[in-house]
């Protein structure tokens, strides 16, 4: 008789089973390392957001992505810290963009020989003012860290990046022409002027960064021609 050879099908798993057990897994890995502070609700910390310096009339507190709903009160503590950070990082930059192109070929730094737009500039200066500008950036940033974070080895697992208690976001101690008001109230009236400047600021420095990559021209040279 003749030997028919049957040949051997590789049974397929089901699939859908696999997707659904690994999907398992990792939901449940997840859940195993996510922060309890964001496993739980957060509605004393969305009403202490609520309280805080700077929402004002007619806006009020103004979150329309929901920020505030997912946060706990550390966390919207670093999201203050982070605001007032940029907003005074976009003062500085936009002072910077009108000075450095009004004093443009007049200036006494590096032989006023830095011209065009202010995007530009970085591109000029020589290779040593790297150095300083990064050692100098790395010198604040640590002095920050050390006055608002608490020590990475003392820090909880679940709490990344935690601030110390009693830091006030951006107080940092660093008054030298003794400004900061002794009052509260005072205080809080100072802290929402510099955060309304802050916020302006940033959509300022966007705009100029825009405009500026858009047509190549100089801020003040935008000014100068209307």
């Amino acid at each position: 008789s003749r030997k028919v050879n049957t040949p051997y099908i590789i049974p397929t798993p089901n699939t859908g089973n696999m997707k659904l057990a690994i999907l398992s897994l990792l939901a449940g890995s997840a859940a195993a390392f996510a922060p309890s502070s964001m496993m739980k609700t957060s509605s004393t910390s969305l009403k202490a957001a609520e309280d805080l310096v700077g929402a004002l009339p007619p806006v009020g507190f103004f979150d329309p992505l929901g920020f505030a709903e997912k946060a706990d009160e550390n966390t919207m503590k670093r999201y203050r810290e982070a605001e007032l950070t940029h907003g005074r990082v976009s003062m500085l930059a936009v002072i910077g963009f009108l000075v450095g192109e009004k004093v443009e070929g007049s200036s006494f730094l590096f032989d006023a020989s830095i011209k065009g737009p202010a995007i530009s500039h970085l591109g000029q200066v020589p290779e040593g003012f790297w150095a300083i500008l990064l050692i100098t950036i790395g010198a604040a940033e640590q002095f920050r860290a050390e006055k608002g974070w608490v020590d990475p080895s003392e820090v909880p697992v679940d709490q990344p990046g935690l601030l110390k208690s009693d830091y006030v976001p951006g107080d940092l101690g660093f008054d030298p022409l003794g400004l900061k008001p002794e009052d509260p109230e005072e205080f809080m009236i100072m802290q929402t002027k510099e955060l309304q400047n802050g916020r302006l600021a940033m959509l300022a420095a966007a705009g100029f960064l825009a405009q500026e990559l858009a047509d190549g021209k100089g801020i003040v040279e935008h000014f100068q021609s209307m």
